[in-house]
């Protein structure tokens, strides 16, 4: 259920590390939580991130929740897509990326979680 080549944060993020830049998104362990997501919040390009801080916010029709960054680093993208149709988070999240970046201390993705001890953590 959970992709191998993802790395998951106990706040129920993903990222996908290609090179020097992560793709961040939530599992589909939040997106069962949320249920049908209907706006997403993105921070602007160029923003500087520590782990563990917000980056933005998910809103479906049971709530809103806070989106958390995984690792640190600087946003370098934006899934814009995200703004016309939020609902793709629904079909596909561990595909729906919101942001791109570019991994300032790639030491911090040791901290992650893999698959199985994702899988755990939410039982």
């Amino acid at each position: 259920m959970y992709p191998a080549d993802l790395k998951y944060s106990t706040d129920h993020e993903w990222i996908n590390l290609l090179g020097e830049i992560g793709r961040v998104g939530i599992t589909e362990y939040a997106q069962q939580q949320l249920g049908d997501v209907v706006y997403v919040e993105l921070p602007e390009v160029g923003r500087i991130l520590k782990q563990g801080e917000q980056f933005g916010s998910i809103e479906s029709v049971k709530a809103v929740s806070d989106l958390f960054c995984p690792v640190s680093g600087e946003v370098v993208e934006i899934n814009a897509a995200l703004e016309e149709n939020p609902e793709s988070v629904n079909q596909n999240p561990h595909e729906a990326w919101m942001i791109a970046i570019k991994v300032c201390e790639p030491s911090e993705l040791s901290g992650l979680l893999d698959p199985e001890a994702y899988s755990e953590l939410v039982g």
